[in-house]
């Protein structure tokens, strides 16, 4: 099973979201994929607090870029100018006269490319769903159901962490397991329940059952599985 984050790993990535730190920069620092730590910080924050973080760090950065673009462009355009002063210093030194004819003699110059500056960027990396074939499921997950026992059953697009997918994926039915009995109590509602799976093989048995009745995707903390 995936090792989980402590209480104080916890609030530590709390502050350094609140911090001004990228998705990726966490994901790459606490060893989760972004997708986890999107939801981690969710359920710290609330949804509407780290859309608004989100947002602003994201400015953040982009006024970073910016503010890059500009002191490069700065640094090109004094660098552009001292040359040619000295340049035109070098020429006026060099400048002989011959005879009577005045004919300007000039040394001979080497033009110089300029520097090309380039601004690495991380393109975002694509998620997709993995067959269940290729899933290994832990020997326990918990499901929530409704009174009857029957499945939750949501649209793709109920969760914002898988929002770039296209329209086609976003509008499949799934279901969602559970690593942790007290993460899936958090999102259980007073008319729910949540039970216990304690055979994840059942999942490749009732896939077929499940695609009938419309369902394709199960959503799981870190990934997305395709029946």
């Amino acid at each position: 099973m995936a090792k989980r984050l402590t209480e104080k790993e916890n609030e530590k990535l709390v502050r350094g979201f609140k911090s001004g730190k990228t998705i990726k920069a966490l994901s790459d620092e606490f060893c989760f994929t972004s997708v986890t730590i999107i939801r981690k910080l969710k359920e710290r924050l609330g949804v509407s607090v780290y859309k608004e973080l989100s947002s602003k760090n994201k400015k953040s950065v982009q006024e970073n870029i910016i503010n890059t673009d500009k002191n490069i462009n700065k640094d090109n355009i004094y660098s552009n100018s001292k040359d040619s002063q000295n340049s035109f210093l070098e020429i006026n030194e060099t400048v002989k006269y011959k005879d009577d004819k005045n004919f300007l003699h000039a040394s001979e110059f080497i033009e110089i490319a300029p520097l090309n500056y380039e601004i690495e960027s991380t393109s975002r990396k694509e998620l997709s769903s993995i067959p269940i074939s290729e899933i290994n499921f832990p020997k326990m997950v918990y499901m929530i159901v409704d009174k009857n026992i029957e499945l939750e059953i949501k649209l793709l697009k109920d969760y914002p962490q898988w929002d770039f997918l296209p329209n086609s994926d976003l509008n499949r039915k799934t279901i969602e397991i559970f690593n942790d009995i007290k993460v899936a109590k958090r999102f259980c509602k007073k008319e729910q329940k949540v039970i216990k799976v304690p055979n994840t093989d059942v999942f490749r048995i009732v896939a077929p059952i499940l695609i009938s009745r419309g369902i394709s995707r199960i959503v799981s903390s870190e990934q997305l599985i395709a029946l």
